[in-house]
């Protein structure tokens, strides 16, 4: 396997996704700004999109990978009877989960937004969207189930890209948006369960030359499969921790009118770098690292690892330095328009900010619990998230009431920061984990970039001042121009520094 060109491919594939997300959400904003519509759209979007992100973005692929490849390794009829065995249990269990939430939702959708309850409207409203879209949670799932096979062989582009789907849909819906109106918002809900049932069958399609279906509700439930099932939990909740502390945020930001609007706008922007520094390289790193791990390769686990943790600082701490530098006007130039307003601009580009603090944590959790995972150690990080979580709670509710909605970012920022500074105290301690020759000439050189491409940024934005100003209607173009020169500025010194050399790409792990 080649872990840059495999980074490369699923990242290719979540960036085109994220950009349709993107140009989703602008549509979103124009037509719905921060007003209730959008908050009981967006709670109602969140629940099955938190789900999607904690069984998709390598969650689900941290308990069934490792058990998975270990079985292809002896062969492929093992590695198939327990495939079959997960995904009818699997099915059986979203099947009864969903029926459940669906008959109880409005006491779920008060749980997940109890500030709604003040507002008879609101909650009602936020209660029949997320009943249409809550569907979306089943589909996604069993498409995570595919999508973590086609990873185990080494088949990263389709699982990468079935997302895209998603935006399609409900970007083709909002063209509609000056003729629906209120009724928009449903049209959305039910675009999302749509989506959700074309994506399971567009990644079968694909998953078919290495597993069929085989319904079968009398499975006889193997210690293996007690094994998959007993990991699967711990490792949702912790290499999820991230969306964790941002569904927790949600039901706090519940009690602030158009706070749940601002987090969400900030956060779609920062998960676009999240998904390739962090997701897409342990999702990629996993399948590998496992069997390493398995076969006892001791040299190629540590050169794993390193560069793993390599590529993630080389994308996360640049992202970083650029929005400390220039949350605002990335905010204003991608959803200042229409009924997003100044004022929107200026509370989403402040959580953004403290978000953008905490990207490179985001980051290292994820491939910090992948080594975890490759050991099948899913309890570790378990419980560091359960107290990363509970941190964030603390933080949160203690400041809400004085600093508003603003203390959710920070929190999460926080919170996240621990939990990676004690993943990595518990893999030294395990030792799980440790630093080869040159990564630490690497990290300083990465720093060294990042500031100056920090600096060039800036200076970009000042030069564009006018340009990107709220009332300039074209301000993205010029946002992406300034983007564009920045990250070419950021890839030019990497490689005069040799902070990346381009022989990595060839390179076999």
């Amino acid at each position: 396997m080649n872990l840059v060109k495999s980074t490369g491919t699923f990242g290719f594939y979540t960036i085109i996704s994220r950009l349709l997300g993107y140009l989703r959400d602008v549509l979103i904003a124009i037509f719905l700004g921060t007003s209730l519509l959008a908050d009981a759209f967006f709670v109602a979007f969140r629940i099955p999109n938190t789900f999607r992100r904690l069984f998709a973005e390598g969650t689900f692929n941290a308990a069934f990978v490792p058990s998975y490849a270990s079985e292809l390794v002896k062969s492929k009829t093992k590695s198939q009877i327990f495939a079959n065995q997960v995904f009818n249990l699997l099915l059986l269990g979203l099947f009864f989960l969903v029926l459940l939430i669906e008959l109880f939702m409005p006491i779920f959708v008060s749980l997940i937004a109890p500030g709604f309850t003040k507002n008879t409207d609101k909650i009602e409203l936020a209660i029949t969207l997320t009943r249409i879209s809550f569907p979306f949670l089943m589909f996604v799932s069993l498409s995570s189930f595919f999508g973590a096979i086609l990873n185990s062989h080494n088949k990263f582009a389709a699982a990468s890209g079935a997302p895209i789907i998603l935006n399609i849909v409900l970007i083709s819906i909002l063209f509609f948006g000056n003729y629906l109106n209120d009724d928009l918002i449903f049209f959305l809900s039910w675009g999302v369960s749509i989506a959700g049932l074309l994506q399971f069958i567009f990644l079968y399609h694909f998953v078919k030359k290495f597993y069929v279906i085989k319904l079968d509700f009398k499975v006889k439930i193997t210690n293996k499969v007690k094994f998959f099932f007993k990991k699967l939990l711990p490792s949702i909740f912790s290499s999820g921790v991230t969306q964790v502390n941002i569904l927790v945020g949600t039901i706090i930001a519940s009690f602030q009118s158009s706070a749940v609007s601002y987090l969400y706008y900030a956060d779609r922007i920062y998960q676009i770098n999240l998904a390739i520094a962090g997701i897409a390289i342990g999702v990629v790193v996993l399948p590998q690292l496992s069997k390493h791990v398995f076969l006892k390769k001791k040299n190629k686990i540590l050169n794993i690892q390193n560069k793993a943790l390599e590529i993630s600082m080389f994308l996360s701490l640049p992202a970083t330095v650029a929005l400390f530098v220039g949350s605002k006007e990335i905010i204003s130039g991608l959803f200042g328009y229409g009924s997003f307003d100044e004022e929107a601009v200026l509370n989403s580009s402040k959580a953004l900010y403290y978000f953008g603090l905490g990207l490179p944590a985001f980051a290292f959790i994820k491939v910090f619990s992948t080594f975890f995972f490759a050991n099948n150690n899913t309890k570790t990080p378990f419980y560091i998230s359960v107290f990363s979580v509970v941190l964030n709670i603390c933080i949160s509710v203690y400041y809400f009431k004085s600093l508003g909605f603003i203390i959710i970012p920070i929190a999460t920022t926080i919170s996240s920061w621990f939990n990676s500074f004690l993943l990595f105290i518990y893999l030294k301690k395990d030792d799980l984990f440790q630093f080869n020759n040159i990564f630490l000439v690497k990290f300083i050189k990465i720093i060294f970039i990042s500031i100056l491409m920090g600096l060039f940024f800036k200076y970009l934005l000042l030069f564009f001042e006018n340009q990107l100003s709220y009332e300039y209607n074209l301000k993205f173009l010029y946002l992406i121009f300034a983007v564009f020169l920045t990250v070419s500025f950021y890839l030019i010194l990497s490689l005069v520094f040799k902070a990346f050399k381009y022989e990595d790409i060839k390179l076999k792990y």
